[in-house]
């Protein structure tokens, strides 16, 4: 009498059992069928066209012109298109001293002028007793990174908050305040509201480099952070060059009510 072949859930024969119910679903991803080809092309498709919606305009100004990456309304965006382009600026001759940073007192009220902006920007400042205009301590909500920063005074930890020159020296010298006067040079660099107390690594890292090149990490304070940068330029006359304003453009775009600070 012949042997019966086991056909089980769990054999191993040529039955109907787990075996052949595993090859069946090994099968229905291959995308043999005509549908299933079309529909992994449609799905190429938009990813591809996603990434050059995200990237091209980055990429190509003349994109960007057309796709409208460049374009934006409201008060600090008014400001911006009305100051002069200059794609030829040059460093040559600049000197960080030439505006007397720290070097005097416009307010009159005794005070160095890093000291009034820690003042200004910490919360829960404490001053040294001896020093009446002297910060000893206080709180950074740093507007570069979102960070919260607990300054105290010392050698080595000073540098945790520095003193961040919004358009950057380097940068007005280029763009025009290598032909001021002293006075106004001097005026510039001591200019409370072109100075903001922040994260020291994120200064560090920013240098004197403009919009077109670095931006805050922190998403929430880039509008605010160009247009204090367009109001700088604006009061001093300062130019830009065309890589900057499309970065300032490209910022003020989500934020079209932007208003330019008080001077």
């Amino acid at each position: 009498m012949p042997k019966r072949r086991y056909r089980g859930r769990g054999g191993r024969g040529r039955g109907y059992g787990y075996g052949r119910r595993t090859h069946f679903r090994k099968r229905r991803f291959r995308g043999d069928s005509p549908l299933e080809r079309f529909l992994i092309l449609l799905l190429a498709a938009a990813v591809v066209g996603v990434t050059i919606g995200l990237f091209l305009p980055k990429v190509s100004p003349t994109v960007g012109e057309i796709t409208g990456e460049y374009a934006a309304s409201g008060p600090a965006a008014d400001a911006l298109n009305k100051l002069t382009v200059d794609d030829h600026p040059s460093k040559a001759g600049y000197d960080r001293d030439a505006f007397g940073y720290r070097e005097t007192d416009t307010d009159g009220n005794g005070c160095d002028v890093r000291e009034d902006v820690l003042a200004r920007d910490l919360t829960d400042v404490t001053f040294d007793s001896r020093k009446r205009c002297q910060v000893d301590a206080g709180v950074l909500d740093d507007p570069y990174t979102g960070k919260t920063i607990r300054f105290t005074r010392g050698r080595s930890t000073s540098a945790a908050v520095q003193i961040d020159h919004v358009v950057a020296l380097e940068n007005a010298w280029q763009s025009g305040a290598r032909d001021w006067t002293t006075a106004k040079r001097y005026r510039f660099g001591n200019d409370m509201m072109n100075l903001l107390a922040v994260d020291g690594p994120a200064n560090q890292e920013k240098g004197s480099a403009s919009a077109a090149y670095w931006l805050p990490t922190n998403s929430a304070y880039r509008c605010d952070y160009v247009a204090r940068q367009v109001g700088v330029k604006t009061k001093y006359q300062l130019t830009v060059t065309t890589a900057e304003r499309r970065a300032m453009l490209s910022v003020l775009r989500s934020c079209p009510a932007q208003q330019l600070p008080q001077s």
